[in-house]
């Protein structure tokens, strides 16, 4: 048996190749993609994606050589992707960001009580995935646009553009695949980001209305007290 319960940094190569394991393995790629056949799966798995390989399934794999990934080696999941039926989906931005840092820490030294943590750590970050479905990569890539311009005036045309389609066509498919409108989407996102800024920053009320793309600070808190039933003032710290 290969060791479980552990984070590791691999590539794979070119040419497929195949196993199966006791044990359960999430591949989260770092950078580039893997094609994978698991289940009823076959397909690429990007950045911003996880795909579960379950114990004792059999897999099939491949990726160009510079390409890497975080690999999860478990005995157990978090019940709620244990028993989804869904072998790929997107991860949040920040177990995305904690990629990058388990990916230096492992390469920096051994240190197997930062190791332990660091899977502690992973372990419950991974138990607040929501389980979403992958999304066609125009809207990934615009979901990506989206919270690195929460900031900025977000439009239409704007995001249809980054999608590489029109208008209706994205309006139509950003729906169909976030069940969201896309101004719903992104008042989601700026009322999250927002909570957070407010709970553990110092900033005040009119730059974090600023952060989230809102000038007019009135407006901003009329659209936070409706989002949350609160008004930013009660929750600043």
């Amino acid at each position: 048996m290969l060791n479980s319960n552990s984070l590791s940094i691999r590539s794979y190569s070119r040419q497929k190749n195949g196993h199966s394991h006791d044990f359960y393995q999430l591949v989260l790629p770092l950078r580039g993609v893997i094609n994978i056949e698991v289940e009823a799966f076959k397909g690429a798995v990007r950045p911003g994606e996880c795909v579960v390989v379950r114990a004792n399934e059999m897999h099939y794999f491949a990726a160009e050589s510079e390409a890497r990934f975080v690999v999860a080696d478990l005995d157990t999941l978090p019940s709620h992707i244990a028993e989804s039926n869904t072998i790929v989906f997107s991860i949040s931005p920040p177990l995305m960001h904690y990629l990058s840092f388990i990916e230096e820490q492992l390469k920096y030294k051994v240190n197997p009580e930062i190791e332990k943590m660091m899977l502690q750590t992973f372990s419950l970050l991974l138990a607040e995935q929501q389980i979403l479905k992958q999304f066609d990569n125009r809207i990934r890539k615009v979901q990506e646009y989206i919270e690195a311009h929460l900031a900025d005036s977000l439009s239409i045309t704007q995001l249809s553009s980054v999608a590489f389609l029109s208008p209706t066509q994205f309006k139509k498919l950003f729906k169909q695949q976030t069940s969201l409108t896309v101004t719903q989407y992104i008042t989601q996102k700026r009322m999250e980001k927002a909570q957070a800024l407010l709970i553990h920053t110092d900033y005040p009320i009119q730059i974090v209305a600023e952060s989230v793309g809102y000038v007019d600070h009135s407006a901003f808190s009329r659209r936070f007290s409706q989002h949350f039933g609160l008004s930013p003032s009660k929750i600043t710290r």
